[in-house]
């Protein structure tokens, strides 16, 4: 595994599916009535900082989870935008479209790590489970026989039910 994980160019790599895309928005939603947190879908989180090139990921600026969590209710920024957050979250969460691959996720999960980012998820709808990782080798696994997703390090239950159903 020498070579480097791609993920520079938009390519079909980092593009959804229809699941990826309900997925991602109904777990948006369940993160929106928290009201300990604000979600943010597919915001750049500048990693200018730190030499990512260790982890084989050949971005030099910019990563875009698909779903970032930070602590706290936020409002939109006004007059200016924030174009990358310089700020970390606490969470990220990848879900997995059938065009990306397990090992660019880990890549991706370690630099999460590096960057002080305290948990990171991989949502896997085809096979409807959630690995939630507290460290780049600590994970569990919640599936369908499960009744939720537990996070102890940032304090989250999902019900496994209402991300894969209705």
């Amino acid at each position: 595994m020498d070579e480097q994980i791609k993920l520079e160019d938009e390519d079909f790599t980092s593009m959804g599916s229809i699941n990826h895309s309900i997925v991602q928005a109904k777990m948006t939603g369940m993160l929106l009535n928290d009201e300990r947190f604000t979600p943010a879908i597919e915001l750049s989180l500048d990693i200018s900082q730190i030499d990512l090139s260790q982890f084989k990921l050949k971005v030099k600026e910019e990563l875009k989870p698909d779903i970032s969590l930070y602590q706290g209710r936020r409002e939109l920024c006004s007059p200016d935008d924030i174009l990358k957050m310089t700020e970390m979250p606490l969470l990220v969460i990848e879900v997995l479209s059938p065009k990306q691959t397990i090992d660019e996720i880990l890549a991706k999960f370690k630099a999460y790590f590096a960057l002080g980012i305290k948990s990171c998820w991989l949502v896997t709808p085809a096979i409807r489970a959630i690995a939630i990782y507290s460290q780049p080798s600590t994970f569990t696994t919640f599936g369908m026989n499960d009744t939720e997703a537990i996070d102890n390090v940032v304090g989250i239950h999902l019900p496994i039910q209402k991300v894969f159903g209705w």
